[in-house]
């Protein structure tokens, strides 16, 4: 029995189904892309994140009721075990400069998903120092955009140096479902060129015309 006929059919991931994938944070962007990742059939995901989920989290993010309180990194890792049999990696702790080299030592590449520039800060500068590909993924200030860059072409402070409208380094933002997703499978299929053939594509999106642009 496969979970991943479909999947398998339409391409076949081989060896990159077992690379390590890290992601930081486990909010709308980073548990939503963890899920798309694990039913793709990607084997070694890792999630750093040490937040507890809110009622307000529900909208955006895939918790239930019963969660509520509980930590997202853990929720998730079980979640998507029952779902896909997948086995992720669940780091509950906060992201410091005195233990991100630890917390992303051996990945593949990694995924900033977080929301403050201090934890994007440490991400993008730790997995310079590891010489790990690292893609930044993030949402606009007004709730229309959403962005993926990787290492190279990002810029502390604003993601998106191309909009007049940063994106917002707190979730204080308006955040909608569909961008959440769409941002997420955005950088899922980024991640897989990645992982296939080693290509660093940048992507933008806006919601209200569903705009995706890829370089």
């Amino acid at each position: 029995m496969t979970f991943f006929l479909r999947e398998t059919q339409y391409r076949d991931l081989g060896p990159a189904a077992d690379q390590q994938i890290t992601i930081c944070g486990a909010g709308a962007l980073g548990a939503n892309l963890a899920e798309t990742l694990a039913r793709m059939g990607l084997r070694q995901l890792r999630v750093i994140d040490h937040d507890r989920i809110e009622p307000h989290n529900l909208s955006t993010q895939p918790w239930v009721q019963q969660d509520i309180g509980a930590l997202k990194a853990r929720v998730l890792a079980n979640a998507l075990y029952r779902a896909v049999g997948a086995r992720v990696e669940a780091q509950a702790s906060m992201l410091t400069a005195a233990n991100a080299s630890a917390l992303l030592q051996g990945s593949s590449v990694v995924v900033d998903a977080f929301d403050t520039i201090a934890s994007r800060t440490i991400v993008a500068e730790t997995s310079a120092a590891l010489a790990i590909a690292c893609l930044h993924i993030a949402l606009g200030s007004d709730g229309d955009y959403g962005c993926g860059l990787w290492g190279a072409h990002y810029t502390t402070g604003d993601p998106a140096p191309v909009r007049t409208q940063p994106v917002m380094d707190t979730c204080t933002y308006p955040l909608t479902r569909p961008l959440a997703m769409l941002v997420a499978a955005a950088a899922a299929e980024v991640l897989i060129g990645y992982l296939l053939g080693r290509r660093q594509r940048n992507f933008e999106c806006t919601l209200r015309d569903l705009r995706l642009s890829c370089a």
